[in-house]
């Protein structure tokens, strides 16, 4: 699914311009991003969970040479799908 896939959609849904529904899904995408930083997650009623994960330091294989390569800690989305999704699936 892209943005430009979200844009048709809200176009095709409430008959806006092309323009506007293109600003609708990017304000969708910063409102996702937003609340991510700030709460570590949230829930779309009957869809799932997307909640702020953090991963350790590790250590890693450069596919190219083999030689291995310090992974530094950070963060990751993880998703969980709504029982009503899978089911819909």
């Amino acid at each position: 699914m892209s943005k430009a896939f979200i844009a048709a959609v809200i176009q095709d849904s409430i008959d806006c311009t092309g323009v506007a529904a293109n600003q609708a899904a990017s304000d969708l995408m910063a409102a996702i991003v937003k609340e991510l930083k700030k709460e570590g997650g949230f829930t779309l009623p009957s869809f799932g969970t997307f909640t702020v994960k953090k991963t350790k330091a590790r250590k890693a294989l450069n596919p190219r040479t083999g030689e291995p390569v310090k992974v530094k800690a950070g963060k990751t989305v993880r998703f969980k799908a709504s029982p009503n999704l899978k089911k819909a699936v």
